[in-house]
């Protein structure tokens, strides 16, 4: 089937839940925060925001998990039914209408390096930035760091 070539796909572990992004990302993060460790058992994760409506399932379903998070509102993760890999989260700042999908559940996950590094300040101390690469120790201001077309979808998902 032909897609956008600014369209992603991936799928989970054990292939029940396919899924497309239907465009690019509005950014990438690579988050190095305590909870996206614990919760990805890596030293990070690196998250794609999409609109949700952006983001369709191209085979199977999805289970929301509500899981604890740092701000104490939790999170909902979009897990596979079967092999519960997490494919996607809501958070509470950008609701259910912004998808923070996991790049590493994409079939080309080379093509979407993160635009930003958050949270550095908790990061593993053994593991080095990429020269150049824009980091920050917790979060960052949205309106110095994403496009303004990025801002503008941002926008246009949460009204």
């Amino acid at each position: 089937m032909e897609h956008a070539p600014d369209s992603h796909e991936g799928r989970c572990s054990c292939g029940f839940v396919r899924l497309r992004m239907a465009s690019a990302p509005m950014i990438v993060h690579a988050c190095h925060c305590t909870w996206c460790q614990r919760e990805s058992g890596g030293p990070f994760v690196v998250n794609a925001v999409v609109e949700a409506a952006r983001v369709t399932l191209l085979q199977g379903e999805v289970h929301l998990v509500v899981t604890p998070s740092a701000s104490g509102r939790n999170q909902k993760i979009a897990r596979c039914p079967r092999c519960e890999v997490a494919l996607w989260s809501h958070y509470p700042n950008a609701g259910e209408r912004i998808c923070f999908v996991r790049v590493g559940t994409l079939d080309a996950p080379a093509r979407l390096p993160p635009d930003v590094h958050i949270f550095t300040s908790t990061r593993q101390t053994w593991l080095p930035l990429p020269e150049g690469a824009l980091a920050v120790p917790e979060f960052y201001d949205p309106a110095k760091v994403w496009s303004a077309e990025a801002r503008a979808r941002w926008a246009a998902a949460r009204a």
